[in-house]
């Protein structure tokens, strides 16, 4: 089992910057990515940046096309993963999840079905 918990999120204007983490315990050897999720009122779960970890000897960072150059996904210390994010806009608002995926190929980084374990989430908001 893997226990994932985020913090950091808040309201922010637009143009201002907020600072996501996650606090990864259990079976992290097992854990091949980290990935962050968002959902907005009314939508579904839709990618945000994912990068490898512990299980993983390759390193890889990706992003969502709506958010590259904009935010950073990044392993803090042996048990974080934060993501850094800046330009922050009104469309950004959203619940943001952290994830954790093991070994299983079977879909790509980007769908939410390849991660098994999951935050409860945090919410952010940018007010326009």
């Amino acid at each position: 089992q893997v226990q994932l918990v985020e913090s950091g999120g808040g309201l922010v204007q637009a143009g201002g910057s907020l600072r996501l983490s996650c606090a990864v315990s259990g079976r992290t050897f097992s854990t091949y990515a980290m990935g962050w999720f968002r959902q907005a009122p009314g939508k579904e779960r839709e990618f945000v940046a994912t990068t490898s970890w512990v299980g993983d000897s390759t390193y890889y960072a990706d992003y969502a096309v709506s958010v590259k150059g904009r935010f950073t996904i990044s392993r803090t210390n042996a048990n974080t993963v934060s993501l850094q994010m800046n330009s922050l806009k009104p469309e950004d608002t959203a619940v943001y999840y952290c994830a954790a995926s093991g070994s299983d190929y079977t879909y790509t980084y980007t769908d939410a079905r390849r991660y098994q374990y999951w935050g409860l989430g945090t919410q952010v908001t940018v007010s326009s």
